[in-house]
């Protein structure tokens, strides 16, 4: 599996840079379609965790498999390095690729490329001096209070709530920013 962090990174990279390079005007025009598409896979994340977890184990080890599923980690990190929302339900299907049926195991996976393709881009950021320390401070401590009210509120709610208030969100966000993108056309 270790064969996936070179792609990860690689990736990571890549979609920092593409970042980087894009116009303002065009990354505010792909924005509301990245929140959607993060949306969706949100939304389709249980059916997909369900299949791969009832998937019956059939080990692709070819080189084929191996270089279509680094291939697809490539992709995915691609994706990850430029706007990040979704990856891990990406992941989990290059892991199916891969013949991996654990879902405990493609979870801690999951994380670990997530962490190498958003920590190289997350150091990109920062040597190219993108980085506006104030707000990270901000969002530091906003996700930290979050990270702490959040899980408790999301015990006392449950999960299916939290899930559809996830996507309520995610929906929201993407109409108002498609309104606000077509109200200005």
């Amino acid at each position: 599996m270790l064969v996936l962090v070179v792609p990860s990174v690689i990736g990571g990279i890549a979609g920092a840079l593409l970042l980087r390079w894009t116009p303002q005007s065009t990354f505010d025009l792909l924005v509301p379609f990245l929140i959607l598409f993060a949306t969706l896979l949100f939304m389709a994340q249980e059916p997909v965790q369900r299949k791969l977890k009832t998937a019956h184990a059939s080990a692709h080890q070819s080189p084929r498999w191996l270089a279509g599923a680094m291939l697809f980690q490539l992709l995915v990190a691609l994706y990850g390095g430029y706007f990040g929302a979704g990856i891990g339900i990406l992941m989990l299907a290059a892991l199916s690729i891969l013949g991996l049926t654990d879902i405990h195991q493609m979870n801690g996976l999951k994380n670990f490329f997530g962490g190498c393709i958003n920590g190289v881009a997350a150091l990109y950021f920062i040597w190219a001096r993108m980085v506006y320390w104030p707000f990270v401070l901000i969002m530091a401590v906003g996700a930290i209070a979050g990270g702490y009210g959040g899980a408790g509120i999301a015990r006392k709610i449950g999960r299916t709530a939290v899930r559809r208030i996830v996507i309520a969100i995610g929906f929201g966000m993407a109409v108002s920013l498609f309104v606000k993108l077509f109200g200005k056309a």
